[in-house]
């Protein structure tokens, strides 16, 4: 490579390309001359080579022409400025609205709460409320908030969750969505397309003076299996039109312009995150969907490409610069903003977040899909919630019912995990589905297993709960979603003011990420010219960002 490049240099030499550098910025050709300019991102840099010899150096300021007291040197070649706001692809601002391709994930339960929502839309960014988990009611009151906070502008949306176990809850979220309109809508744990991911992304389509299918909801898809991708990367099958249709929830123009776009044109590659996750390294995933999307769009001839975000592991400036290296059109974070301020977690749950370190995290299984095995990634260090959740699991698959479990396997349960008898946490549970879904009720008083299962769950959904309450007495329970992106994020932050829980902004998170990711991409740009970068330039320590 040296040798390619100095024999660039002796072309441009003979071409007489010659640059005159600042007096007072002279070209840097050692590794600790060249440190300081690395940062300076917003100036075109120019490739220099020495005067004399092999050796390529940069230059900020100067002229191609003669000057006065400047010693002219081998010009190279000139790298233009590299903002935050240009990495991945200049499509995703253009369409949702935003300065940055920076997304801040929906975390459930309100974690992601409406004035994170609006902090990230207002400083140019997206981002989405976190309505897994909460009742219909409460979603539409976060929606009114937000409608009338953020008027309409179009860079927020709200979660919609997979609900196999209750799909009558997501017709429900999409009926307050699609009343509302909602501006986009993020897709997540969906193991196939169901008839109200389906209606959400049809709902309203129609053909602008152009002639181009024009979207009422944006859908962004969160997948972690290409499986998955493929069909929200696809049209919507004809026969789950044809039902949409038939039951009065699409119309026939809707259904047919569906059939010629994808159900999503964005979809977040969800790689090792907290909360929902198959693990799937993002080197291994990213590339697999692209490459999945491309072939998708030459076999259905889409007019404009999907776009592919990363998502999972991204808690620093080198993991994100990565991604966006990779390909990815965004980018979008998730646990390290659950130690954020604006966060709906408790100050003592976000104080067990800034602890954690990279191997601080465990499976455990999920609430909402526990029958199934279905399990998430949650904080290890300062609770017992994955060791306590795994073990509800094991005696569910194992027993037929609570009465099937050894008594002294009861007791151990009841003393230690539910901290209450199994019956009076029944009473309360059946009171919940009585209000929320009365055929889970129904099913239980008669499936002694189902009733088993509500039960455990009970104690899955509330340990979210007492981490979002801050409820000391059952810290030893708290369920924090989390992944490995925590303690690395923990980790370059530290001697930082983002070291400090309290000055933890969401936006300060996302300028500093972008930032440093923008400057390690230039420092990248930079080594692969030749250019003698030191180790230290790939270090962005953090610091406040207007």
């Amino acid at each position: 490579m040296n040798q390619l490049l100095s024999t660039a240099a002796d072309s441009a030499v003979v071409r007489s390309a010659v640059w005159y550098p600042d007096p007072d910025r002279p070209a840097a050709y050692a590794a600790d001359d060249v440190l300081p300019f690395v940062a300076h991102i917003r100036e075109p840099v120019q490739l220099v080579g020495a005067p004399a010899g092999p050796g390529i150096g940069i230059a900020l300021g100067g002229s191609a022409a003669p000057a006065a007291g400047r010693t002219g040197v081998p010009h190279l070649g000139t790298l233009p400025p590299l903002y935050p706001e240009w990495l991945g692809d200049r499509s995703f601002a253009e369409t949702h609205g935003t300065r940055f391709p920076y997304v801040a994930g929906e975390m459930a339960n309100g974690i992601a709460t409406t004035g994170m929502v609006v902090a990230l839309a207002e400083a140019g960014m997206f981002g989405f409320f976190g309505a897994a988990g909460l009742d219909p009611g409460r979603v539409e009151a976060a929606v009114r908030e937000l409608t009338a906070r953020l008027g309409a502008r179009p860079n927020w949306g709200v979660n919609l969750i997979h609900s196999p176990a209750e799909p009558g809850l997501e017709d429900r979220v999409v009926d307050v969505l699609l009343r509302h309109r909602v501006p986009a809508v993020s897709a997540s744990a969906f193991m196939e397309l169901t008839p109200a991911v389906v209606r959400l992304a049809a709902t309203g389509l129609q053909r602008d003076a152009r002639g181009r299918i024009h979207r009422r909801t944006r859908l962004f898809a969160k997948i972690s299996r290409p499986e998955v991708a493929g069909p929200f990367m696809s049209p919507a099958p004809d026969d789950l039109l044809r039902r949409l249709v038939a039951a009065g929830r699409l119309t026939e123009d809707e259904a047919r312009l569906a059939a010629h776009v994808p159900v999503a044109e964005d979809i977040t590659v969800e790689a090792d995150s907290g909360g929902h996750t198959d693990n799937r390294p993002l080197t291994a995933l990213l590339p697999a969907v692209l490459a999945q999307r491309d072939a998708l769009a030459r076999t259905h001839g889409h007019d404009r490409p999907v776009r592919i975000g990363a998502a999972g592991g991204l808690g620093t400036p080198a993991a994100v610069a990565a991604a966006f290296a990779l390909g990815a059109a965004y980018v979008l974070t998730g646990s390290v903003n659950q130690a954020a301020v604006e966060s709906g977690l408790s100050a003592d749950a976000r104080a067990l977040l800034a602890a954690a370190d990279v191997a601080d995290v465990a499976m455990a299984p999920a609430a909402d899909m526990f029958e199934l095995g279905i399990k998430l990634q949650v904080l290890r260090r300062g609770t017992l919630f994955a060791q306590r959740a795994a073990r509800l699991h094991e005696l569910y698959r194992d027993h037929a019912s609570w009465e099937d479990i050894p008594p002294q396997h009861r007791t151990a349960v009841e003393r230690d995990i539910l901290q209450a008898p199994f019956a009076t946490v029944w009473d309360e549970t059946r009171r919940f589905w009585q209000q929320r879904d009365p055929a889970q009720t129904a099913r239980a008083e008669s499936d002694p297993r189902h009733r088993m299962a509500l039960v455990f769950r009970w104690y899955l959904g509330r340990s979210s709960r007492w981490a979002i309450d801050g409820n000391t007495a059952r810290r030893t329970d708290y369920q924090i979603w989390c992944g490995p992106a925590m303690g690395a994020f923990n980790r370059w932050t530290a001697h930082s003011f983002l070291a400090d829980p309290d000055r933890r902004t969401v936006v300060q998170i996302a300028r500093n990420l972008l930032e440093g990711a923008a400057v390690l991409t230039r420092a990248h740009q930079l080594r692969s010219y030749g250019v003698a970068v030191p180790p230290a330039a790939f270090a962005f320590p953090p610091r406040p960002l207007a």
